[in-house]
C-alpha cells in the first residue's frame, strides 16, 4: 500500500510541477519519475533547512517543491 501511495504522490507532484514550470505535464510515467525524484530532493532540502510538514498536503507541497527544483536544475544544465 505504501508503494502505491508513493507512486500516487509522485504522479500528482510531477504533474503540478510540470504545470508550474512549463504549463504542461510530462505524461504519466514522466510525471511519476519527476515527482518521485522531486520528493526525495524536496525531503532532503526540507530536512537541511529544518522544515517538517506532515500529512498529505505537506507531502505533496514538499514533493512539488523538490520536483520544481529538479526541473530548474535540469533546465540550467541543458542551457535553456
Amino acid at each position: 500500500m505504501s508503494f502505491l501511495y508513493f507512486i500516487l504522490i509522485g504522479a500528482v507532484s510531477g504533474w503540478i510541477a510540470g504545470k508550474i514550470w512549463k504549463g504542461a505535464g510530462f505524461g504519466l510515467l514522466g510525471n511519476i519519475i519527476v515527482g518521485i525524484i522531486g520528493g526525495f530532493l524536496g525531503g532532503w532540502v526540507a530536512g537541511l533547512v529544518g522544515i517538517s510538514w506532515n500529512g498529505l498536503l505537506g507531502e505533496i507541497l514538499i514533493s512539488v517543491g523538490g520536483a520544481w527544483l529538479l526541473l530548474v536544475i535540469v533546465s540550467a544544465i541543458k542551457g535553456k
